[in-house]
């Protein structure tokens, strides 16, 4: 927990509305945040699972790349295909480091005249910088600190924010478009950290509470804070940048190879160019000495972030880096890295818990099933 004075902490938008709301409020990524509602976050949790829940995300960092060369230009900093992202399609990226260490992950969508990026908050200043210093020369870089942003998630959020424009029904997963929502003019992408069908919403950081009570009037919708927002995307299998992705790890070790694209890989017609590109080719062409991994426990006993894991012959094998006992597999969750010949699934492995040995199994991720949206 941040040590942070409250009055030295920023505030969202929608800050009145958390305080209004009786939200438990904490210091995050420089924010004053709710972490949750009267309610509690297994309550949230389960309402997101099942009908839809609003979170405040307005923290994060929303940027404009603008220019003919801003896509090769975005290429030169992430190992994505960028190039080839058609109109309104959403992409996940990494920026890397000259050792293939992960800077940062974030969304890009193509909009008819620019890419949309988001960062995390956290990361929000020095990727604007590492934005403006790298291809600032070779597109524009335009942050967008007036806007707001709020994420919509649950298997009911398309019924809710139907109510307000029925056209939101069309999108699917990782695509975007521009719509008019209680009569404000937003942009939405349709995708989510949660592993549930929802939308994130970017609104004038001005109208951000009166679209946020208009959506709180639905009766699919509670409010969301970032405690339950973290047990879902555990759940989900997805990374937290700064716990399970930092510069010490790269996007091969992460098993994020799925977001490096055949074309910027050695070979492809666009391969490398981008920073650790030599470390991540022969890592995807040699493998890595370890892995990430999803593990799950059959005893209650949570196992957290830095928990030591190990074999049964005692041997070291790895580290926990998130882990909570999952609402909706009712079971401890966790990820890890571990070495590569403990990484096969149903590997039986342990998580060193107040010096007890907590009996865990590699399983394949996400730990409950994703359900987004794709037509």
């Amino acid at each position: 927990m941040s040590t942070e004075s409250s009055s030295a902490l920023l505030k969202t938008p929608l800050h009145a509305l958390h305080v209004e709301l009786g939200a438990k409020m904490v210091p995050f990524g420089g924010y004053d945040m709710p972490v949750q509602y009267a309610t509690g976050i297994l309550a949230e949790h389960k309402h997101t699972r099942t009908a839809a829940g609003l979170f405040d995300v307005s923290h994060m960092g929303q940027v404009l790349l603008k220019g003919t060369d801003a896509s090769a230009a975005l290429e030169s900093l992430v190992p994505v295909d960028v190039v080839d992202l058609p109109v309104l399609k959403q992409r996940y990226a990494l920026f890397t480091n000259e050792q293939g260490g992960i800077l940062d992950d974030l969304m890009i969508t193509r909009r008819p005249d620019d890419l949309f990026v988001v960062v995390n908050a956290a990361c929000k200043a020095q990727d604007i910088a590492h934005l403006q210093q790298h291809i600032g020369s070779r597109c524009t870089v335009q942050p967008l600190p007036d806007q707001a942003l709020l994420a919509l998630q649950g298997p009911q959020a398309v019924t809710a924010l139907s109510r307000l424009n029925a056209d939101v029904a069309q999108l699917t997963f990782m695509t975007g478009g521009f719509f008019t929502l209680a009569g404000i003019d937003t942009f939405l992408t349709r995708s989510g950290y949660t592993g549930e069908d929802g939308f994130e919403i970017s609104v004038p950081a001005a109208q951000a509470e009166a679209l946020a009570r208009a959506l709180l009037a639905q009766p699919e919708v509670k409010p969301i804070g970032l405690g339950a927002r973290d047990t879902l995307r555990l759940e989900a299998g997805l990374c937290l940048y700064g716990h399970d992705i930092t510069t010490e790890t790269t996007p091969v070790e992460g098993a994020l190879t799925w977001a490096i694209q055949k074309v910027r890989r050695a070979g492809g017609a666009r391969a490398g160019g981008y920073p650790g590109a030599a470390v991540i080719d022969a890592q995807l062409a040699n493998g890595t000495a370890r892995k990430r991994v999803g593990l799950i426990s059959a005893e209650r006993m949570p196992v957290r972030e830095g928990a030591q894991v190990i074999s049964a012959d005692g041997t070291e094998i790895g580290v926990v880096t998130s882990g909570s006992l999952g609402p909706t597999v009712n079971q401890p969750v966790a990820l890890a890295y571990v070495t590569t010949p403990h990484a096969a699934i149903g590997t039986d492995v342990f998580a060193i818990v107040r010096d007890k040995r907590v009996p865990m199994r590699v399983t394949a991720l996400p730990f409950t099933p994703n359900r987004y949206y794709r037509g």
